[in-house]
């Protein structure tokens, strides 16, 4: 597939360029140091399953909008619970482990050096703020999905990059390790591109995204980058 023609690329970051389950199951660790591996992971579960749950609440229109960070600490408290953990200071500390996610080890991989890059997150002001300066990120702009008031895939979260870039929506290409993720901005006419994660959203077989990556160095390298 020849290199699609793009003005500036548009990341995703939670999954994408952070390792969000690795921050979070930090977090859980500190909160219960005792906790065998298959209790870290049943807490770890209990939170994704709620922030999921509540994002979609929100995108079907059952539940007014929260940010993220509001989202976190319903997790926090619900997992801290589980836990047996009643301590205010611990769950808000859990709660800001949402912020503090380790950055994948090609994260950007020198694009900045030819394209804008927005990032665009689902993560609120507050917490892409916070994630951003904890793993050393670079950008030309960062984007919440707050600015919304809505999440990921509604078609106004990506209308947002579009609008900052002042680019039409193909001149723009999606990176994201989450199908669902690629899937909305495609609809909207972004151009696309997968990059492979631990923990991302594999594409169906019926996906058709503009350039496949087994990570960002290898999408760089297909750009023409470096």
């Amino acid at each position: 597939m020849p290199e699609p023609e793009i003005d500036a690329i548009v990341f995703d970051v939670l999954g994408t360029l952070v390792d969000e389950p690795a921050g979070i199951r930090a977090g859980i660790r500190r909160l219960d140091p005792s906790l065998d591996d298959a209790g870290a992971e049943r807490l770890l579960s209990l939170w994704q399953r709620h922030t999921d749950r509540e994002q979609r609440r929100v995108l079907d229109g059952s539940r007014p909008y929260l940010p993220s960070d509001a989202l976190d600490r319903e997790a926090a408290r619900l997992v801290a619970g589980a836990a047996g953990v009643d301590d205010p200071a611990a769950v808000e500390a859990l709660a800001l482990s949402g912020t503090r996610l380790p950055p994948w080890p090609d994260s950007l991989a020198g694009l900045a050096e030819r394209y804008p890059l927005i990032g665009l997150s689902n993560a609120s002001r507050t917490a892409l703020l916070g994630l951003n300066a904890h793993a050393g990120l670079r950008w030309h702009q960062a984007l919440s999905a707050e600015e919304a008031r809505t999440y990921k895939p509604d078609p106004e979260v990506y209308r947002l990059a579009v609008t900052v870039s002042g680019r039409a929506p193909e001149r723009l290409l999606m990176v994201a390790a989450h199908a669902w993720d690629l899937r909305g901005a495609q609809a909207l006419g972004l151009r696309t591109a997968y990059v492979a994660r631990p923990v991302g959203d594999p594409p169906a077989g019926s996906d058709r995204f503009d350039l496949y990556a087994e990570g960002l160095a290898g999408l760089a390298e297909q750009l023409g980058v470096g």
